[in-house]
């Protein structure tokens, strides 16, 4: 009787039912629906947490899943955002597309400097080819001059002539070669600025870095958005997870990877798996937005219960973060888990739309993950 006007207090405090309730001689009489009924059941059910084995040890909480902010890397304007609040996303699904007009015109002055290079490359070998041909006549000029001298068939200032034409025509070719060089490097950097500003274009079109479901639409197209200005903000649905929190004595005894179960208040009866995936080094103040069994435990550590990938798998349409529920953590592994907290998920419906297919589509499909987990309503 006890438990039972517990759990209607309980009931009545969070709004979630509204009973008559008429207490006489004979006790408590209750008048509801069945819906109401069963909601007290699963109430009582929870309740039952207060009588929990040893070693095994709960802590309100609520649903939680890794969120991604989709920003811009560069300025301009947005051109189109091609997704929506809700909307499920795919890896590589184009997300948003920003324009800026600066950038294309640095990407055609960018080709017209390749060109530019490029040309200036193509007559400085056709100066070395018509220079090297000079070059030939004045060294067999300068090499005849040589024996000429010898015999004393020319003068002196004849060969010396000879010698300054080849000298010339020598220094004329190393000239022309190292404007040939300048304008290969020339083309080199002009290419690399082409590509640079081509890797900015690209990065303007904004992509969905994983699968998931956007959170928050934070900007419209139309607007001016600066570099690192957040577009949307996804919900990694593969990786979600209940944020509880343990008095130190509790959490001192909990490692990473022990088994878990997470009750959702809108489905008391469902019992989802779980495993503790984080515990926090430090330990901290109890939060203001967490009730604790023991209000004297003004020191906390932080941890997550990760949901078991499989469940989110077969849930992935339906999962929900912010919903409160009751997340417990086994804390010695030979404890079997009560009646009340053994795994408990029903089967999805049939539809398609409810399970992740093999291949996701951009709308309404989940990854093929093995390494996330829960589902939340």
């Amino acid at each position: 009787m006890t438990s039972i006007r517990r759990a209607v207090t309980l009931a009545a405090l969070m709004g979630a039912i509204t009973l008559p309730v008429g207490l006489g001689a004979s006790g408590v009489s209750l008048v509801g629906s069945a819906h109401a009924q069963g909601y007290i059941k699963g109430l009582i059910a929870k309740l039952r947490g207060e009588t929990l084995p040893a070693g095994i040890v709960k802590s309100n909480g609520r649903i939680e899943a890794t969120q991604v902010d989709v920003s811009s890397k560069y300025a301009g304007r947005l051109d189109q955002v091609l997704v929506e609040e809700g909307t499920n996303v795919t890896q590589g699904q184009v997300i948003a597309k920003i324009t800026s007009p600066e950038y294309e015109a640095q990407l055609r002055a960018a080709k017209a400097d390749v060109q530019k290079a490029t040309d200036a490359l193509a007559a400085a070998e056709a100066e070395i080819d018509s220079r090297k041909s000079a070059l030939e006549f004045a060294k067999s000029d300068f090499e005849r001059g040589q024996e000429l001298m010898k015999t004393g068939y020319i003068t002196k200032q004849s060969f010396e002539q000879r010698k300054r034409n080849f000298d010339s025509a020598v220094a004329s070719v190393s000239s022309f070669t190292s404007q040939r060089n300048q304008a290969q490097s020339a083309i080199k950097n002009s290419e690399a600025e082409v590509e640079r500003i081509e890797a900015i274009i690209h990065d303007l079109t904004l992509v969905s870095p994983r699968n998931g479901r956007v959170q928050y639409q934070l900007a419209r197209a139309g607007e001016v958005v600066g570099a690192g200005s957040p577009i949307v903000t996804i919900l990694d649905l593969t990786d979600v997870y209940m944020t509880i929190f343990l008095p130190a004595a509790e959490a001192g005894r909990v490692t990473i990877g022990d088994e878990a179960r997470i009750i959702l208040d809108p489905i008391p009866d469902v019992i989802i798996p779980a495993n503790v995936s984080f515990v926090a080094a430090d330990a901290q103040f109890t939060p203001k937005t967490v009730e604790t069994r023991d209000e004297r435990a003004k020191l906390m550590f932080r941890m997550k219960l990760k949901v078991d990938p499989q469940v989110l798998q077969a849930f992935y349409t339906r999962v929900k973060t912010g919903i409160r529920g009751l997340g417990f953590v086994r804390t010695k592994a030979g404890v079997e888990w009560p009646d009340e907290l053994k795994v408990n998920i029903p089967a999805p419906p049939p539809k398609a739309s409810d399970a992740a297919p093999a291949a996701p589509s951009p709308q309404a499909a989940a990854p093929a993950s093995s390494d996330s987990q829960t589902p939340a309503k």
